[in-house]
């Protein structure tokens, strides 16, 4: 009985940890409750994106903002255990979630989160980390969500970690093959060029959120 009892504590002590670490802070839409938007936060983590966070919300969206540096290693575990959390917020509307992904958080679901049409309507992805990916047509095999994708010409961030020139060849494979994946590449922009950020850029910022929220309206109309 007491081995049963230790085991026990040990995979509640393992849920718990599982759940401080996908810890997520929810803003609300307006109206009460709205289909859910999972904002995944750039390396320079969450708290940077509240205000975009505010801004998806005001447009009455449930946005559930996380820590996109936290699912990096998880093999999509993390991507999927965030979104079935914030299906469960107290101001979610049932269905299908959109993501919303920066940086490293737009990495995770430009790979893994674009496998599950069963979970994701849609993604809109800025600027996200993509020299990870490798395997070009395998990439393009395992798309099955409608992708959109900022990025701008001019970022050479950590490396060349989130390089236009990579997300255009992922976008060009992906129409060829018959999948939805739009780029739209900001000739004077930076890395990081969202409202508050190192590079702000309000032009171009202006024009992604505008689009944003045209594709957030197509993926969760249903």
């Amino acid at each position: 009985m007491n081995v049963l009892l230790r085991l026990a504590a040990t995979i509640a002590g393992l849920a718990s940890l599982t759940a401080a670490v996908y810890a997520q802070q929810e803003f609300p839409p307006p109206q009460g409750k709205g289909r859910v938007v999972v904002l995944a936060s750039g390396v320079s983590g969450p708290a940077h994106y509240t205000t975009v966070a505010r801004e998806i919300a005001e447009l009455g969206y449930d946005v559930v903002l996380f820590d996109g540096n936290l699912t990096e290693g998880t093999h999509g575990d993390g991507v999927k255990t965030v979104i079935q959390q914030a299906q469960q917020m107290p101001h979610a509307l049932p269905g299908k979630v959109a993501l919303v992904g920066f940086c490293m958080g737009g990495g995770m679901d430009l790979y893994y989160g674009s496998q599950w049409p069963d979970l994701v309507s849609g993604a809109v992805l800025w600027y996200p980390s993509n020299n990870f990916i490798h395997d070009v047509p395998g990439f393009v095999n395992r798309l099955k969500v409608p992708l959109l994708v900022f990025a701008g010409a001019k970022d050479g961030y950590h490396d060349g970690c989130c390089l236009a020139e990579r997300d255009n060849a992922l976008a060009t494979a992906s129409t060829a093959a018959g999948k939805q994946f739009k780029l739209i590449v900001y000739p004077d922009a930076d890395h990081d060029f969202v409202t508050g950020g190192d590079h702000y850029n309000p032009k171009d910022y202006e024009d992604a959120f505008k689009r944003t929220a045209e594709n957030l309206k197509i993926y969760l109309s249903n």
